[in-house]
C-alpha cells in the first residue's frame, strides 16, 4: 500500500519538469531520492546513538591492556 505526498515547488521549476516529462519519471526520481535521504538520516541517527552509548562506557585504567595481555600470555 502507498501514500500520497504533496509539496509545493516554484511554477518555473514545474514548467521545466514538464518539459522533461518524456525523459524523466519524476515520481520514481523523487521516490528514490526520498528513500535514499531517509536511509542516510537513519544512519546518522544510529551513529549519534552509538556515540552516546560509547561515551557512557567507563574508561579503563591506564596500563590495563598491558596487564591483561600479560595475564593471558602467562596463563598458557
Amino acid at each position: 500500500m502507498s501514500a500520497v505526498v504533496t509539496f509545493r515547488i516554484p511554477k518555473r521549476l514545474k514548467k521545466k519538469m514538464d518539459m522533461l516529462r518524456d525523459v524523466v519519471n519524476w515520481s520514481e526520481e523523487l521516490r528514490k531520492f526520498v528513500e535514499q535521504r531517509v536511509k542516510e538520516l537513519e544512519q546518522e541517527r544510529a551513529i549519534i546513538q552509538l556515540e552516546e552509548i560509547i561515551q557512557k562506557i567507563p574508561k579503563t585504567p591506564k596500563g590495563s591492556t598491558v596487564k591483561y595481555v600479560r595475564e593471558d600470555r602467562d596463563s598458557h
